[in-house]
């Protein structure tokens, strides 16, 4: 009998970067115990639903005692069993696809039973389908198919073939929930599924936006910012600033307090710069102990008032995880205009102004010439 899954069922993990190998294996145990939990609630409602088809039938046909003790363990304790057997397994993803193999072959054991009547036959065959292509494409389809087959022609053949399609009124109510609210039940979990696939996106987007040790924009969208800034400045010549910043003496800060001291630093840095930009500003960090900022409707002036108020708050700057330091940096800061012709050309005079500051002596702002 159905269960579980349809083709936006699968998993839609993102593609993170994983520590170690312990970490891979419980990120990919965690992905598939979802995936167990989603097949048991589904299972359970459509083997429930669908043994109520299947009772229709036995009830028709007068069948035994014996096969309705077998229709209530297939419909009402399977699916707890399956679950249990998936849960505990090292492969739960494995057990399940063993557990939809073994639906598989009941289905096709039920519609021998109920002697091929036609809607319920029909509506089991429907189910099983959908589900296999949703788990493992038509190679894990035609497996099933191949299990269905065989238990429907083992089971008619043990029963005499004996073949009755009609679908009296009765077996067509008793199926009618089955076909209304399990494929509600697979709307309502692949639109669920839809939504956390639409939060990942965003997640994944917001990663590659974003460098992960400060929180601050990343390089690769610190140009993007600056190409648009640029282009803006060629079509209405507002102004629009560009300023380095970088730590100094940051090496020694990694070599005498370790390299976690030295993130903190970083983080540290990366707040104070937060702090005294705007919100259309952008704050990223350029690489190793560099940052970029970019200034809309701000000119050189308006970014050494910007630099000031930097300086200002590095030197209330206090991390705790280096006590006593006194953290300062140096800034080079250029402004966009016509004679600029990329963003390359916009940080190399950025960063030529920020040699300057250095030579001379360091925390310091210097404007490109």
């Amino acid at each position: 009998m159905p269960n579980e899954e349809t083709s936006a069922f699968r998993d839609a993990e993102p593609a993170v970067a994983i520590a170690s190998t312990t970490e891979l294996d419980a990120f990919e145990r965690s992905r598939d115990e979802r995936f167990v939990r989603r097949t048991h609630r589904l299972r359970t409602m459509g083997l429930g639903l669908g043994a109520l088809s299947v009772a229709a039938v036995l009830r028709l046909h007068d069948a035994g005692i014996g096969w309705w003790l077998l229709l209530a363990a297939n419909g009402f304790a399977w699916p707890h069993l399956a679950f249990w057997l998936a849960r505990r397994s090292a492969w739960p993803r494995r057990a399940e696809t063993r557990n939809l193999m073994i639906d598989a072959a009941f289905g096709g054991m039920w519609i021998a039973v109920m002697q091929f009547n036609v809607l319920p036959s029909v509506l089991l065959v429907t189910m099983l389908s959908i589900d296999k292509v949703s788990v493992g494409g038509a190679k894990l389809l035609v497996r099933a198919l191949a299990l269905l087959a065989g238990g429907c022609a083992i089971t008619s053949a043990l029963l005499g073939f004996p073949v009755d399609t009609t679908t009296p009124m009765s077996v067509i109510i008793a199926c009618l929930p089955f076909l209304v609210v399990y494929p509600m039940a697979i709307s309502k979990v692949a639109y669920e599924l839809a939504r956390e696939v639409t939060r990942q996106n965003r997640r994944l987007e917001e990663l590659g936006r974003t460098d992960v040790l400060t929180g601050l924009a990343n390089r690769r969208q610190c140009y993007r910012v600056a190409e648009v800034e640029l282009e803006r400045h060629f079509r209405t010549g507002r102004p629009v600033a560009l300023m380095i910043v970088d730590i100094d003496h940051f090496k020694a800060i990694n070599d005498r307090h370790g390299h976690p001291a030295g993130d903190a630093v970083l983080c540290a840095v990366a707040d104070v710069l937060r702090q005294c930009c705007r919100v259309m500003d952008t704050t990223a960090r350029y690489g190793g102990d560099e940052f970029l900022l970019i200034l809309p409707e701000t000119d050189i002036r308006g970014a050494e008032e910007v630099a000031a108020r930097i300086r200002r708050q590095m030197a209330m700057l206090a991390v705790e995880a280096v006590p006593g330091l006194a953290c300062t940096v140096s800034l080079g800061a250029a402004e966009a205009d016509r004679q600029i012709a990329n963003v390359e050309i916009w940080i190399q005079q950025a960063d030529a102004a920020l040699y300057r500051a250095k030579a001379a002596g360091r925390d310091r702002f210097v404007a490109a010439s």
